[in-house]
Order: structure tokens, then C-alpha cells, then sequence
């Protein structure tokens, strides 16, 4: 294929002439092809990231997230990959947004792997810069954990997810639970899935809106969603029925949420709650109304036009939701840009205060927890054993017996989850917990309880990593919301203690130069050596979750950090 057909048929040069022929499966357990476990874990991660039952597009390297990345095109990848299996123990691969561009010799404890991605000098972050970069093969779209290569599929984001719609139903109805209510969103990619798995696992009803068809079916086989609608009808007697009888129930319906809500408000049917989690983020992967293979094709040949439909729904889609909201819906943003989207296609968005007409889910439900140093923490079984992940489990529990939070997530998690790649889960543990349970992970391996290592990491999306206005730091108290040091502070100090690899990345979740973030992942190998690294990298990471929420004025961070004994000049010491 050549230069000018990929261009035509991908928006960029792709070299798929070299993708390997055969499906990329993560390798799986104790014997490694690398030459230390450091880099067989990056590179199994990265083959698990576009394993075709865990990517959204695994053939041109999109794993989630509209155009979110593994390896800028199928040449780099197989760079990447033969890097890594030659990369000794004192030597660090860099890579920039997806391409392998120098092995520095360092040192055993230093991160094998630093990356780079979608990073642009700010006057120049922009969507329409990125593009020309993108086109040009000289650039790629990260997202956070896609091209950091920690990307665990739709679970990923559940419990983050499933505590959002816990807390919302304690802030709002008083009650842990869902029970009678409903809740309308759209989206059913690798993020968006875990919405309606969220809202059965809190006892209510979904109505989710998805413009693929084979996204519902996948998303179904999955166990993420129940029942897939043929039609608007029914979708909505099941969705009523299932919420007046009070059982749980999460229905798909192919369509536009810019129609379909519409025609929702029409009929009269206001839901309990409304959020979205389509790809608004990034207007070229966000489906106007039309025909999906005609606007497949007009997003390669007219990308610009394409965006101009897309803002065109978008703002229908937002002012039913803001119509919604006037009707009595609780209506949240769940961090996909879909505001800021909305408002730039002119869209009145926000009071006279500038403040948005509906808060983002952080700074309504999620903040508290960031201040305790707790966000979205995961791991990874290079063993491939699923019967081991139930170990760590009981030995999560066994570890936390208090914390009635995290017994009920897992339970749940056990019994909804599917095991999709490797075996992974994530569970929100905060400052304190996540190096104890480090600790926990790696006298695992080596007792031989667990047979291979173990990877350990988090989203991009936790509480010290990340610097997002319209997202994760909206609405700070001391209106600190756009500053970007943290991130960069976050990114260093995992790799001054030793993280197996970090990544630092612009515009995952809200869109380029909407935001900047970190990522670390750190080996437990079973090793005494590593339990140094490992205590190390779990405490500075959240550590610094505490300290950027003290500093904006957190009450609840700043008694945090008092009786963790967090060093913090001028406050504890």
C-alpha cells in the first residue's frame, strides 16, 4: 500500500505492509524474552494494549479513546518491540509519541522505558497543529494509558465509574444505591463501556445511545451491557419497566445521542440522570448525524467538514441535556470535553459567573477521595492465570478488612467483571495502601503463590498526575485549575525512585492542550532489590495527589497529610 493510500484511507502514514501477520496476543508466564523482567513486562503490556479483544481498532494500533495509540505505525512498533527485547538492565529506551528514538545508557534502578506523547509547545497545542503533525507520521495521539501501555480494557475505568454513581446516589437520593432510577448516556468505546456496567452494579437502569452497531454487540458479549434494543420503543419500555420495577438493567440503542435525545425530550421521557462518555474529546472521532460509511470517508477527505458536522450535533446533544437538566435531571460531565465542545459550536454553557450550567463529575463526587491520595490503581498478571488473580484478591482483602468500600467493589468486580486479555483489576487504594499492597504483590511472586511478575500502575486520571481544567482539576479552590506543574513533578519524581517506566502526555480524555499527565508503572518481580523501588515509587506517586489538593486548600488533604506524615513545608514541617 502505498504513502498516498494510506493517507487516503487511515489520515496517516500507517506502513501496514509491515504488521505482523498473525493476531499480537500477549506472551504469558515465567519465561522471559527480554533480558530482564522490566522490559518483557513493557513489551507484554504493549502487545496486551493491541490484543484484538482489548483494542477499539487493534489493526491500525487504536486501542481506545477516538485515536488514542500504542506505536505511532506498524515500522515503530516492530522497532519498539525488537528494542525491548534487546534492552539490558542499565539502559533506557526513549520514546517519542510512539516511536523508539534513543537507548541512553543509565543505570539498573533507573526506568527502562520514558515516553513521550502528543506534547507540543503550548502557543501550538492545538487540535489543528496535532492533526498536521499526525498526518505528516511525525506525531501520535496517546490518550493516557494507550500509549503508555498500561491499558487494562473498559475496566480500567469501572470502579472510578461505579464510586462516581455511588456517590451521586448518596449526594442525591440519600441512599447507596440506584434502585427505580435511571440514566441516559452514549458511548460504548473502550472508556464508555464501563458505564452501564457502573450503573446495574449500583442497582439501576441505563439507556445508553451508540452510533455502532458491532460496539453494542461487542460491549454485550462482553457482559458490559444486558440487552440491546432494536428500536427506540422498546428501548424505552425496558428502560421504564426495569426502573418502575426496581431491577437492574442497562439497555444499548444504535443511534445518534444528538437525535435521540432529542427525540427523548419530545416524548416526554426525562431521565433520573444524564452524562455522556462519546468521544467529544476529539471532534474527527466524534459520529455526526449522517451515514456512518459516508462519514467514514468524508473524515479522510474532509476532515475539516467532518469537524464542522460534529460540532453541529454536539451542540444538539448538549442542549438536550441542558433541557434535561431544566426538567429536573441531575445531569454531570463525565470528563470527555463535551462542554468546552459544545460552547466552541455556540452554545451558551456556562451562568454569568462563567462557571458550566453542570459541574464535571471531579469536582462533584470524585475530589474527596483524590485528597485521601486515592484514585484508580490496577495490576496486571503476566502469569496469564486467571486463578491467580483471585489469590490477590483474598490477599487484598485479608490486607484492608475495614475498608467496606473496596470489599464491596471487589465482590462485585468478581462477579461482573470478564477477564478480557490479561488478567488484570483495578481497586482505588490510597496513600499508604497502594505501597503496602505493593509490598503485598511482590512477597507473592516471591513465595511462587503468583508464578510470573506482576505490573503495577494507574490511569492517568488519578489525583496528583494530572492537569485537566475541564476535568479532573476543575473548579480547584484556589482557581489553580490550568497549572501543569504537578504532572511534571509527579512524572519526575517516579522516575528519580525508580518507576519501571512513566509517561508524560497532552490532551488524554479532553483533547490536545486541554490538559497534560503522567503515568508510572513499577515490575513487582519478587525480588528484595525491588522492594525498595517499589515502596519508593507507591508512596511519592499518591504522595503527590495529597500534596497538589493541600496546596489548593483542601481541608480533608491537608488533615490527610497531618496524620500520614507527609512532609509538606510550612504545613507539617
Amino acid at each position: 500500500m502505498t504513502e498516498k493510500t494510506e493517507l487516503e484511507r487511515y489520515g496517516r502514514p500507517m506502513y501496514m505492509d509491515e504488521k505482523p501477520k498473525d493476531p499480537i496476543h500477549a506472551r504469558i508466564g515465567s519465561k522471559k524474552e527480554c533480558k530482564n523482567w522490566d522490559a518483557e513486562a513493557a513489551l507484554r503490556m504493549l502487545q496486551n494494549n493491541i490484543d484484538p479483544n482489548v483494542a477499539l481498532v487493534p489493526d491500525e494500533l487504536i486501542v481506545y479513546g477516538g485515536a488514542g495509540r500504542a506505536a505511532r505505525n506498524w515500522r515503530e512498533y516492530n522497532k519498539i518491540v525488537a528494542c525491548l527485547k534487546n534492552l539490558k538492565c542499565d539502559e533506557t529506551l526513549c520514546v517519542q509519541s510512539g516511536k523508539p528514538v534513543y537507548i541512553a545508557q543509565t543505570h539498573p534502578d533507573a526506568p527502562r522505558v520514558v515516553i513521550a506523547n502528543s506534547n507540543i509547545v503550548p502557543k501550538w497545542s492545538t487540535q489543528a497543529k496535532f492533526n498536521k503533525l499526525d498526518r505528516a507520521g511525525l506525531m501520535m495521539y496517546g490518550q493516557m494509558t494507550a500509549g503508555s501501555w498500561i491499558y487494562i480494557g473498559t475496566q480500567g475505568i469501572l470502579q472510578g465509574t461505579y464510586e462516581t454513581f455511588a456517590a451521586l446516589a448518596r449526594k442525591h437520593f440519600g441512599t447507596d444505591s440506584l434502585r427505580g432510577k435511571w440514566v441516559l448516556t452514549a458511548g460504548l468505546g473502550g472508556m464508555s463501556g464501563a458505564q452501564p456496567l457502573a450503573v446495574t452494579m449500583n442497582e439501576g437502569v441505563c439507556l445508553v445511545v451508540e452510533s455502532r452497531k458491532e460496539r453494542i454487540e461487542q460491549k454485550n458479549r462482553e457482559g458490559y451491557i444486558d440487552v440491546i434494543a432494536p428500536n427506540l420503543n422498546l428501548a424505552i419500555t425496558l428502560t421504564l419497566c426495569a426502573a418502575m420495577y426496581k431491577k437492574p438493567l442497562s439497555i444499548g440503542i444504535c443511534g445518534n445521542a444528538a437525535e435521540i435525545h432529542q427525540e427523548l425530550l419530545r416524548r416526554g421521557h426525562i431521565p433520573d440522570i444524564v452524562t455522556d462518555q462519546t468521544s467529544a474529546h476529539d471532534l474527527a472521532s466524534y459520529y455526526p448525524l449522517g451515514d456512518l460509511a459516508e462519514l467514514d470517508i468524508l473524515r479522510v477527505k474532509d476532515c475539516t467538514e467532518y469537524e464542522k458536522r460534529a460540532l453541529d450535533a454536539i451542540v444538539k446533544h448538549a442542549s438536550a441535556m441542558l433541557e434535561m437538566q431544566k426538567r429536573g435531571a441531575i445531569v454531570f460531565d463525565y470528563g470527555n470535553n463535551l462542554r468546552a465542545q459544545a460552547e466552541l459550536g455556540g452554545l451558551t454553557i456556562r451562568d454569568e459567573d462563567g462557571k458550566y450550567l453542570y459541574p464535571g463529575f471531579v469536582p462533584a463526587y470524585i475530589r474527596p477521595l483524590f485528597c485521601e491520595g486515592k484514585g484508580p490503581f490496577r495490576w496486571a498478571l503476566l502469569s496469564g492465570k486467571a486463578e491467580e488473580l483471585r489469590i490477590i484478591d483474598d490477599e487484598l482483602l485479608k490486607t484492608f478488612p475495614h475498608d467496606e468500600m473496596l470489599h464491596r467493589w471487589i465482590k462485585k468486580a468478581q462477579e461482573k467483571v470478564p477477564i478480557i486479555g490479561l488478567p488484570t483489576r483495578v481497586c482505588w487504594l490510597g496513600y499508604g495502601d497502594r505501597a503496602k499492597f505493593g509490598h503485598v504483590l511482590n512477597d507473592l511472586v516471591r513465595s511462587g503463590k503468583v508464578s510470573a511478575p506482576i505490573v503495577i500502575g494507574r490511569d492517568h486520571l488519578d489525583c496528583g498526575s494530572v492537569a485537566s481544567p475541564d476535568r479532573e482539576t476543575e473548579g480547584m479552590l484556589d482557581g489553580s485549575d490550568a497549572v501543569s506543574d504537578w504532572p511534571l513533578l509527579n512524572f519526575a519524581l517516579n522516575g528519580i525512585c525508580g518507576a519501571s517506566w512513566v509517561s508524560f502526555h497532552n490532551g488524554g480524555g479532553v483533547g490536545i492542550g486541554n490538559s497534560q499527565h503522567a503515568g508510572m508503572v513499577i515490575v513487582a518481580d519478587g525480588t528484595t532489590l525491588r522492594d525498595r523501588r517499589i515502596e519508593r515509587v507507591l508512596t511519592v506517586d499518591p504522595g503527590m495527589g495529597v500534596v497538589r489538593h493541600v496546596d489548593s486548600g483542601e481541608d480533608i488533604a491537608r488533615q490527610t497529610a497531618k496524620d500520614k506524615h507527609i512532609l509538606i513545608p510550612g504545613v507539617t514541617c
